[in-house]
Parts: C-alpha cells; structure tokens; sequence
C-alpha cells in the first residue's frame, strides 16, 4: 500500500471528471434541495463499492472474456442515460417543477444515483484495469480491497457534496423559469450525449 496518496490522487482525478454522476448531482442540488441531493450522492457512492465488489469476485472474469456480457452492460446503461437525458430536457421550468421534484422520494432519488452508477461499464473498467495496479499481491487482499473501495466511496461523498453546495450558491439565478428550463435542457442534453458515447466507445 505503498502507492495509497497516489491511488487518492487518481481516484479524486477520476471523481472530479464531469460524467453522467456529476450532472446528476449538480442537477439534483438545484432542483431537490440538499438532502435529497446527498441521498442521490449516497446511492452513486453504494452503485461504486457494488462495482468494485463485482470487479473482486468471479463475475469479472465473466464480463472480461465475454464480449457479450459487457456489451449488455454497456447498452443498459448508454439507454438508461439517453432515456434521462430525454426526461429531463423535456420537463419544463418553473415553481410547479420545483414542487414535483421537491415530493419525490429519498429513496426515488437514491436509486437513481445507484443506477447511474451500477449500469455504467467506466466504473467497472477502471476497478478492473486500474484498481488492481495499487494492490499488494503479498499482502491479504481483503483488507486492501475494502480500504481501497471504500476510500473510493467516501472521496464521492466529499467531492459530489462539494459539487452540490457550490451549485446551491447559484441556485437563486437558476431558480426562475427560464433559468431551470435552460438547466433542464442543458442537464438533459449532457445525458444524451453520455449515453450516446457510451453506446459508440469500444
């Protein structure tokens, strides 16, 4: 564990990358407020350790000799966010929106980040590629792997939640009508555009 600052270091790159999780959260804070927005963050982070978890048992040899498999994985989760992209960009702006998405459960929004995170094949390819470069074959790997996913988890909880409050601090501009209907789309737009590079990246 040697190279511990230096995994930090990457994963905090891989986190800080804007991605389909990103928006989302960014998203969240300024339509469903704080607490929501930190249930959604808490489901993008179980979605990550439920990948790292896939990526340690047998199931990733599956997923690394079949093409099929990860494909499935892949063109899951490119419809899941084209299908998000599409909500959003057509919901349109105003106090009427701010209440429906304030009525929305935790859970709702938990799972939603949990489903961003779990159909989305990058997490997987990078526990499967890079994960293992930072563990020490002789050492146990248990207690490796859970510091190692769990610090993974706790830097999306940190960093998502920085994402969330400096969206808060705008939220009074992009409040108005005009301003969440061009949030919307913009946010809407971003999913499209994930799901649609996701589906063509081979």
């Amino acid at each position: 564990m040697d190279n511990y600052l230096v995994y930090i270091g990457v994963v905090v790159a891989t986190i800080m990358l804007p991605g389909p999780a990103v928006v989302f959260t960014l998203n969240n804070s300024v339509m469903k407020g704080f607490s929501k927005t930190f249930a959604g963050i808490c489901g993008v982070s179980l979605g990550v350790f439920a990948i790292a978890s896939i990526s340690a048992t047998s199931i990733r040899f599956v997923l690394e000799s079949s093409l099929v498999a990860f494909t499935l994985i892949k063109v899951l989760g490119a419809a899941y966010l084209i299908y998000l992209g599409v909500k959003m960009f057509r919901t349109k702006g105003g106090l009427q929106t701010t209440a429906v998405h304030a009525q929305m459960s935790y859970f709702n929004v938990f799972f939603k980040g949990f489903l961003i995170s779990i159909t989305n094949p990058k997490g997987l390819v990078f526990f499967i590629s890079i994960f293992p470069q930072f563990i020490n074959v002789q050492e146990a790997y248990l207690p490796q792997f859970l510091l190692l996913a769990v610090t993974f988890c706790l830097l999306i909880v940190v960093i998502h939640t920085s994402y969330a409050m400096c969206a808060g601090m705008a939220k009074a501009k992009l409040s108005s009508e005009k301003g969440m209907s061009l949030l919307n789309k913009a946010s809407g737009s971003l999913f499209v555009c994930f799901g649609v590079g996701l589906a063509t990246t081979r």
